[in-house]
């Protein structure tokens, strides 16, 4: 049996609008959208999360500190002459900070 059909309509070739949805079709690919926001940096690695309390924060800063006083202190005893000292000098800072950041932390308030 033998079914009439109409001829199919002639394709639009509008350079121009088939310039648009190849764009289109190969930003969808090749440009896919960012999900995260414009104003974090790049370049970043580590960050702290929105929203921890200033007592979580100075506990992890006094905890961090002392971790890296006993890094320093172990590597100094490898250590002679001025690189020995340039190490001793580090980790009294080290030293200093994680007194601040203890005395700091004795001041705030526990959260409940």
């Amino acid at each position: 049996m033998y079914k009439v059909t109409p001829n199919p309509p002639e394709p639009e070739t509008d350079p121009k609008k088939l310039q648009e949805a190849t764009d289109r079709a190969l930003d969808l690919y090749l440009k896919p959208k960012q999900t995260k926001p414009e104003d974090e940096r790049p370049g970043q690695l580590f960050t702290v999360v929105d929203g921890i309390d200033t007592e979580s924060l100075l506990a992890n800063l006094s905890e961090t500190l002392a971790s890296a006083d006993a890094m320093v202190n172990d590597l100094a005893f490898d250590l002679e002459g001025s690189r020995r000292h340039v190490a001793l000098g580090i980790q009294q800072l080290i030293e200093l900070g994680g007194l601040l950041a203890n005395r700091a932390l004795d001041k705030v308030t526990t959260q409940p």
